[in-house]
């Protein structure tokens, strides 16, 4: 006797991957033997050291038992259940926690099924495998210039800034933009997951020539060890990445003019009724306040992303506005706090296109010309192996219900290590 899983045509060539969202498991019995009802099993999870860890539900809301106890009926038909990473209990490589079903009267392991839970961490936080494995696919995704990362560099420039900032579609097409990279890095390595920069405090293990890199006093051509594998960076043909930081990145938070405001002024900023009209000028302060903590490309909005710091910084930006949902319940997108009036058209709708809440973005929806840049470099949104959603041509909808608190269906495939997931 045996038992499977099916995680949905989950088919990722490097293993299931999990986060903090619950997604749904069918269990089966494959040759019964001479069983002649149903079998009494046992769900559980079996972690490496340091390993990632795993809760399990028969319905969404029930996702936080240690182990479940299902009846297999022998016909082979599959029994529902559900998965999902123990919140602060993520992954340090793959397949480092293991999901066993056993038989609940001997024990009998039917069947043992490596997974990963895959979540975004804090950049100092890393392993140095795990930092490894970011550096590497990053090298990859830029090659020298001629690699996928250039598409990446033409959509945050010139016409398509205005895609991208000033109005309501801020937060959810830069959720947008960080997917495109990271789906584009677990193309070459599926166990990476984005980092960021936790600019309201200090991170020297970021800013090390090991990992960010270090500044030159003399050109501001920032210095990598000589096995970094981002030594030979190159975009809009130059070597090198030019980061000049106004603060001690070794001792501060980033501080330029002004220094950052903290991570409680910032989940503040939805105000008294915690509006997401209100919220979103996180762009002000303290996105800009953080690109502007530097001389160099990071605080030019047409040149900023030659820094691959840049998507580390908006991960951050992300996970704020990913906090403020959890902490506010703010996924339901329908709901005007949730997202704004003029994103529902509203009175006061912001009249450009790519800001309200059924418009797709561009440049994954690939239209060009008019209202839109004149060209949509990159192509359509990469498919995931963990998750259909949110299509190759995503909507601003599609980015608010991240975490598929309203459906698993709307599930992105990514969370952060310090927000949960609560329906």
């Amino acid at each position: 006797m045996r038992a499977e899983l099916d995680f949905g045509g989950q088919a990722d060539p490097g293993g299931i991957v999990l986060t903090w969202s619950p997604i749904p498991v069918g269990v089966r019995i494959v040759d019964p033997g001479a069983a002649a009802g149903p079998v009494s099993v046992t769900v559980r999870a079996r972690s490496k050291a340091s390993g990632g860890d795993l809760v399990f539900g028969s319905s969404v809301a029930s996702t936080k038992a240690s182990k479940l106890i299902l009846a297999l009926p022998v016909d082979g038909s599959p029994t529902p259940m559900f998965v999902a990473g123990r919140f602060g209990r993520p992954s340090s490589s793959p397949g480092d926690v293991t999901i066993e079903v056993v038989l609940s009267a001997s024990g009998a392991v039917l069947s043992a099924t490596p997974v990963m839970v895959r979540i975004r961490k804090n950049a100092v936080a890393l392993s140095a495998a795990e930092r490894g494995r970011f550096l590497v696919a990053l090298k990859k995704i830029n090659n020298k210039g001629a690699g996928t990362f250039a598409g990446l560099r033409l959509v945050h420039y010139e016409k398509g800034i205005y895609e991208a900032h000033f109005a309501d579609g801020f937060l959810p097409w830069h959720r947008a933009y960080l997917l495109d990279l990271e789906r584009q890095l677990q193309l070459i390595d599926s166990t990476v997951a984005l980092p960021y920069w936790r600019f309201d405090e200090p991170a020297p293990r970021l800013f090390s020539r090991a990992f960010m890199g270090r500044p030159d006093p003399t050109t501001g051509t920032v210095i990598l060890n000589s096995d970094n594998p981002l030594q030979d960076w190159f975009t809009d043909g130059r070597v090198g990445i030019d980061r000049r930081p106004k603060f001690n990145t070794q001792t501060s938070k980033a501080a330029g003019d002004f220094a950052v405001i903290s991570e409680a002024e910032t989940l503040a900023k939805g105000g008294v009724g915690d509006q997401f009209a209100s919220f979103r000028t996180i762009e002000g302060a303290p996105h800009s306040t953080a690109h502007n903590s530097f001389n160099g490309y990071l605080t030019l909005l047409d040149m900023a992303v030659r820094d691959p710091l840049f998507f580390m910084l908006h991960a951050n930006v992300d996970r704020l506005w990913a906090k403020w949902q959890w902490l506010k319940s703010r996924f339901d997108p329908d709901e005007i706090d949730a997202f704004s009036a003029p994103g529902h058209g509203g009175p006061g709708s912001d009249p450009r296109i790519g800001h309200h809440l059924e418009d797709t973005m561009w440049p994954w929806n690939g239209i060009t010309g008019g209202e839109r840049p004149n060209t949509a470099p990159g192509g359509a949104l990469p498919v995931s192996h963990s998750t259909p959603a949110p299509g190759p041509k995503p909507t601003v909808r599609s980015m608010i219900d991240y975490q598929g608190v309203h459906g698993p269906g709307a599930r992105l495939g990514f969370d952060y290590d310090d927000v949960p997931f609560e329906v």
